[in-house]
């Protein structure tokens, strides 16, 4: 992907899969509880955005589908 091209909203939600699983797997490696939480909140806000990157393309696709039908 060249500079002045956009993510797709795939790639977008990939990218926050891969960045939720990280701060898991760095929560669980925390030698303090305060490190911790930080991690497992950074995880949660992948998620969060994750899962609104699945309603986006959702709504992508329904589009898709209702522009084919007229």
């Amino acid at each position: 992907m060249s500079a002045d091209e956009d993510p797709t909203t795939e790639e977008l939600r990939l990218e926050q899969l891969q960045r939720e699983a990280k701060e898991r797997e760095r929560a669980g490696g925390a030698a303090e509880e305060d490190e911790a939480e930080q991690h497992e909140r950074r995880a949660d806000k992948a998620s969060y955005l994750r899962e609104k990157l699945e309603e986006r393309a959702e709504a992508e696709r329904k589009a898709a589908h209702q522009d084919e039908e007229n």
